[in-house]
């Protein structure tokens, strides 16, 4: 072989090195925002967020029907209810942002990458056409 057969060898083994990396490195960040546990850590917050808001509808009914006197607003538990569900959503949110970061960054990587195909297409074709005269 030549060298510069044995350069491009090098390189392409270079390539492949930074792609295994890469494919490691997203791997990783995807257990981050979208793995396992964060369903699991999702289901648990959702069923935390529901039985509390059972709990308050329960609570209100109850002090209805039962004309308990508590000394407090009347309208407490609706309140309360509100405020979970504006914790919920702005949660949701922010999983949301996660999630939009993620895919931005894929893009982009996936961008640098087709830029670097393409200049690279423009070298061989360059070399093809400097051999080819």
């Amino acid at each position: 072989m030549d060298l510069q057969q044995e350069h491009s060898i090098e390189e392409l083994e270079e390539q492949l090195r930074s792609y295994r990396e890469e494919r490691e490195r997203i791997k990783q960040f995807l257990g981050q925002i979208g793995g396992k546990s964060d369903l699991r850590h999702d289901k648990i917050v959702n069923v935390i967020f529901f039985i509390l808001i059972v709990l308050l509808l329960a609570f209100d009914i109850a002090r209805h029907a039962l004309s308990i006197h508590i000394p407090l607003p009347p309208l407490i538990s609706i309140e309360i209810g509100i405020l979970l569900i504006s914790i919920k959503i702005i949660w949701m949110m922010s999983r949301q942002r996660k999630v939009n970061h993620f895919q931005f960054w894929i893009l982009n990587s996936i961008e640098f990458r087709i830029n670097n195909v393409s200049r690279q297409l423009n070298a061989l074709e360059s070399v093809i056409e400097e051999e080819g005269k």
